[in-house]
């Protein structure tokens, strides 16, 4: 088995990427999928919030109230830091469970780990065979958000700000994938690096 992160910034083209890998055979473990199972009602992380954070985080179903969270945590850096130490471990864990199972299935499974923030702090760079980095230029980047999810060009600059910058994720790849230019050309680079990656597990995945 092989367990390859796939990482980028918003708009970048990640998703597109592990759609991709996803077409081709990967077994995709997604991050965020995983950040909103580990707060549902009657897991341990959701009790835990409510425990650090009291109990306006929590709506009348019993489901986590985000914006209520968000208003506490979006300012409040020490809060936030909080948060991440709640959910963090719930979501590797999680995930590490995901890679078990798809191992068991397959031995030579290629297992492609969708997570937006390795760089940001919760994603662990040793536990992966290969980190794949998504890439496209800021004024691309914008362009999409702006036309495909409706978002304000001061909105969009606002969320990449906030984000690991290029150069940090660059820090840590093993392979970089450009999205700037087509669907296609993305699809190409995919293309040859699953090659390779069946080529490493020994065959199909």
């Amino acid at each position: 088995m092989l367990i390859v992160a796939v990482t980028g910034g918003i708009a970048s083209g990640k998703s597109a990427v592990s759609r991709r890998f996803e077409e081709l055979g990967a077994v995709i473990v997604d991050a965020d999928q995983i950040a909103r199972e580990v707060v549902q009602p009657g897991e341990p992380a959701l009790d835990q919030i409510a425990e650090a954070f009291g109990p306006e985080v929590i709506a009348e179903d019993g489901s986590l109230n985000r914006p209520a969270l968000g208003a506490i945590v979006f300012s409040d850096e020490e809060k936030r830091q909080l948060l991440n130490s709640i959910t963090h471990p719930a979501i590797v864990a999680r995930s590490q469970e995901r890679f078990r199972e798809a191992g068991e299935r397959d031995p030579r499974a290629i297992v492609v780990y969708d997570i937006p923030l390795l760089v940001d702090g919760s994603g662990r760079r040793g536990e992966y065979d290969l980190v794949v980095v998504v890439v496209a230029d800021e004024e691309t980047r914008v362009k999409r958000m702006v036309e495909l999810r409706g978002m304000s060009e001061d909105d969009a600059r606002s969320r990449i700000a906030s984000q690991a910058t290029d150069a940090e994720r660059l820090a840590v790849a093993d392979v970089v994938i450009d999205a700037n230019g087509t669907l296609e050309d993305t699809h190409e680079q995919v293309d040859k690096l699953w090659a390779e990656l069946q080529a490493r597990v020994g065959g199909a995945a």
